[in-house]
């Protein structure tokens, strides 16, 4: 008898996923190892930044007063006594009327209070000559304006970039602790695969979602095991479901989750005694997506189809794996886009269409990849970002206002919102 499922609303199988997560420890790591890591301590200033009063441009270090009263028709001059480079100090401080050539960077002399740049100023013989007043503080990086000792900069639960790797160094972490990184195990089934090398056979197709996957996980910088392809062979498949997830933090398997004679996912889910936390969700393409969970385990069982297999990885097993990080950012971002092609296909379910986007003169235009049922390859490759149709009877038309989901980014978002 074929089982009747309930389709449950894309929001709530998120959040059913998310309440299921199982946070890893933490270990400490090297500074040049840390990108694309998480963050699990924030990053406190550990002293003012700048350290000191400093110049933000190649110039002269000035005493404000003596440039008042400085016009075109009285110009004023000062003698230069020396030259400060970054990393330097002067060697004494300035008196009226001196200055010193400083370098981008430089600390400020003492008695000096501001900076001239080297275009506002004409040579003569034993300095320069200004055309107009400086005030106190001008053109000076002032300590501490960027950061100040002890204030918190970055929160734990941030996904480490190059920008926040330059202010670990800045402040001196050379060894960062951090989220420890789950392993993945993926597994593809289907009598009907092929290897990649293989050629094709009548009813046969190459396992093209077993490298899509390990390349998604390899985008979050995830390590996996891959246990290959298995034929639907019920003992086969759970021996084999058992050893990944002794050997793994998590399981993403492709094909086996629909309702017929040969799925037997939801079979080996029973056996194990795993909980399954939905079996069918109210989305296009994906909706016999299925996820269970055994012990701290969570197991994707995405569709054999492969833009369906794509979408389900996006929307279930990205942010879980982020949050099993402790990630506070886990999910795609999301902006507003122009439709930029018609899509008529009415559909009961909400609909996530691969699309791309551009910037125009209109704003951001999203349009549809090209092919889009669920076992459609080409519009993966070609899209990079989702587009989100609401469920209706209706079809959308050209130049309405569409949610896009942007793929492939390494900040995320606090809130699943659609």
């Amino acid at each position: 008898m074929v089982e009747i499922r309930k389709p449950i609303q894309v929001a709530e199988a998120v959040e059913r996923v998310m309440k299921n997560v199982h946070k890893l420890g933490t270990e400490i790591l090297p500074l040049e190892d840390t990108y694309g890591r998480v963050l699990a301590e924030p990053i406190v200033a550990k002293h003012d930044v700048p350290p000191f009063d400093r110049s933000p441009y190649d110039g002269f270090a000035i005493r404000a007063e003596d440039s008042t009263g400085a016009s075109g028709d009285a110009r004023k001059a000062f003698r230069v006594i020396g030259e400060i480079g970054a990393g330097h100090v002067a060697d004494r401080s300035i008196e009226p009327g001196e200055s010193f050539r400083i370098m981008t960077g430089a600390l400020i002399p003492e008695q000096a209070d501001a900076v001239v740049m080297l275009e506002q100023t004409v040579k003569n013989d034993s300095g320069f000559t200004l055309r107009k007043p400086f005030e106190a503080g001008e053109n000076i990086s002032r300590q501490g304006e960027d950061a100040k000792q002890g204030e918190t900069l970055i929160e734990a639960g941030t996904v480490i970039h190059p920008g926040t790797i330059a202010l670990l160094a800045t402040f001196g972490y050379a060894q960062v602790r951090v989220a420890k990184r789950p392993i993945a195990g993926v597994l593809s089934t289907g009598t009907e695969l092929l290897d990649v090398e293989d050629e094709l056979e009548p009813g046969k197709i190459r396992n093209s979602n077993g490298p899509m996957i390990r390349a998604q996980l390899k985008r979050m910088g995830i390590e996996y095991t891959s246990y290959g392809m298995m034929e639907d062979d019920l003992d086969a498949c759970t021996e084999i479901v058992e050893k990944a997830l002794q050997e793994t933090d998590l399981l993403i398997t492709t094909g086996g989750v629909s309702v017929g004679d040969y799925d037997y996912l939801p079979v080996i889910y029973e056996r194990l005694g795993a909980e399954v936390l939905f079996n069918k969700v109210a989305m296009r393409p994906g909706s016999v997506t299925t996820v269970a969970v055994l012990g701290d385990k969570l197991l994707f069982g995405l569709s054999g189809n492969p833009s369906a297999c794509f979408t389900g990885f996006e929307l279930f097993a990205r942010p879980a794996i982020y949050s099993m990080m402790g990630c506070t950012a886990p999910y795609m971002p999301r902006i507003q886009a122009i439709l930029g092609d018609d899509f008529q296909k009415a559909n009961p379910f909400t609909r996530f269409v691969r699309a791309s986007w551009s910037m125009t003169n209109e704003g951001v235009v999203a349009t549809p990849a090209g092919f889009n049922k669920s076992s459609a390859v080409s519009s993966i490759a070609r899209g990079n970002c989702i587009i989100v149709l609401p469920s209706g009877t209706r079809g959308f038309e050209k130049g309405m206002l569409v949610d896009v989901l942007l793929l492939g980014t390494e900040q995320g978002v606090e809130r699943w919102e659609l």
